[in-house]
């Protein structure tokens, strides 16, 4: 075997991987900005952080392909999967059987639930039932207002905020007598920004897990489980999950 031959082959396959390499599928991502920890916008940097985001981009690498990432409210996630107008969507979202008629999900990558969040001076409400006729914050197109308009039978007080942090003020400034969303996220920020002014009080309600989701009909749903899947498997998620939430329970 000559040496020019090779050369000549070693070339060959440098520019096959180059060429692969360049070839990776660009997918467009969205996320809401407001939903921490799981992402949230870092104002130094100005680059979106936090646990789906490192989940995603774990992900992407993974799987093989690149991500155009942008944001917008969560109430138009998942219209835009829907018209195509983005290809995956990772926003805290719950997997529901209404959902699923119009997007593809990954398989869940986290655990939830929906939890009340009241004043730190508030001694009146310990669970569900106590909220009746109260001025209630929650997020628009969440699966939180969708369960007080099902759960309350007085349910006029509820508001629909179309970010996190509009109902947290609104809870702050006395505008709402209580916030009800999802758990991880008012208990981040009972225990950051809201510290000693808020705090979380009752059961977990409606167990709930979060999926990637995906535009119908899309190739990638495998290779994103088989990612999320393997991150699981090499102790990857359990890395991210405890930066972002502490330690992982054991059932997890």
């Amino acid at each position: 075997m000559s040496t020019n031959w090779l050369k000549t082959l070693g070339a060959g396959l440098a520019l096959s991987v180059a060429a692969t390499s360049a070839s990776a599928e660009t997918l467009r991502v969205v996320t809401d900005p407001s939903f921490v920890p799981f992402e949230m916008m870092d104002q130094e940097t100005g680059e979106m952080i936090g646990f789906d985001m490192e989940i995603i981009r774990e992900v992407a690498e993974r799987a093989g392909f690149e991500i155009d990432l942008n944001t917008m409210d969560f109430n138009g996630i998942i219209p835009a999967l829907q018209t195509g107008n983005v290809d995956i969507a990772i926003a805290g979202i719950t997997i529901t059987d209404e959902r699923e008629e119009i997007v593809d999900f990954s398989d869940p990558y986290y655990d939830s639930g929906l939890r009340i969040l009241i004043s730190q001076n508030n001694d009146g409400v310990d669970e569900m039932p106590d909220l009746e006729g109260m001025k209630i914050g929650t997020k628009i197109g969440s699966t939180s207002y969708d369960f007080l308009m099902q759960s309350l039978d007085d349910n006029d007080g509820v508001t629909p905020y179309p970010g996190s942090s509009d109902m947290y003020m609104a809870l702050m400034s006395g505008a709402v007598d209580a916030v009800f969303y999802d758990a991880p996220n008012v208990g981040y920020f009972a225990s950051t920004k809201g510290k000693g002014r808020v705090k979380t009080v009752g059961p977990l309600y409606e167990g709930q897990q979060y999926g990637i989701a995906l535009k119908n009909g899309s190739q990638w749903v495998g290779p994103v489980n088989e990612a999320l899947a393997d991150m699981k498997e090499d102790g990857t998620y359990k890395t991210i999950y405890e930066k972002w939430f502490g330690p992982m329970p054991e059932s997890k």
